[in-house]
């Protein structure tokens, strides 16, 4: 990227639930420093996460929600970050 910089990246979590979802958010803004930029009740119960930073910040936020999911319970469907998801300012 321009500048040296790793660019800005998006992560999501989609889990089965609001109590995952809640886990994961929690514990990928205290995992690293990305802004938590929104949720979205998807249907069916699923809530998607996402946040937004620097790649490799985001990509350590997307595993520790990740992880977070699975401490939680059978939460977790699906994780994404930066390595399938690039946004620009």
């Amino acid at each position: 990227m321009a500048n040296g910089t790793n660019g800005i990246a998006l992560g999501m979590i989609e889990t089965r639930g609001l109590v995952p979802a809640i886990e994961a958010a929690d514990a990928m803004t205290k995992a690293a420093e990305v802004r938590l930029i929104g949720r979205e009740f998807v249907g069916g119960g699923y809530v998607t996460v996402l946040v937004r930073g620097e790649t490799g910040a985001v990509n350590a936020a997307v595993r520790a929600g990740a992880d977070a999911c699975e401490r939680v319970g059978d939460g977790l469907v699906a994780a994404h970050d930066s390595s399938a998801l690039r946004c620009s300012d």
